[in-house]
């Protein structure tokens, strides 16, 4: 079963995730969302296993950055544009195992992973 993380490096949470998977000697791929970027196919993956209130990280840095115009009536089509374009938009880090994706790190759910 093939096991992917998505985060950014200077992400803390992305780093005990990653911390949690090395210790329980779960395999895994790492993909960074900055560093390796983000294109339509990955995102309408991502979108097809959580929807996108879920996936938009409303929180974060980067949403802070945007300007009011771009924050206003955001709807399935406009967020998909918006994470397109700013992939740190996405919430992090997401796990991506099999076909279940976790939003978010979760100990309780990784530590299943490696059971």
């Amino acid at each position: 079963m093939t096991t992917t993380l998505y985060g950014i490096k200077t992400c803390d949470t992305c780093r005990k995730a990653r911390r949690q998977l090395a210790d329980q000697g779960v395999e895994y791929r790492y993909h960074d969302l900055r560093a390796d970027g983000l294109d339509a196919d990955l995102l309408d993956r991502l979108l097809a296993a959580a929807d996108w209130q879920t996936l938009l990280n409303t929180r974060s840095t980067t949403w802070r950055g945007l300007d009011d115009h771009a924050k206003q009536d955001v709807d399935a089509t406009r967020a998909r544009a918006l994470m397109l374009e700013h992939p740190t938009l996405l919430k992090r880090p997401l796990l991506a195992h099999g076909e279940t994706l976790i939003v978010g790190f979760d100990p309780a759910r990784y530590a299943t992973l490696g059971a």
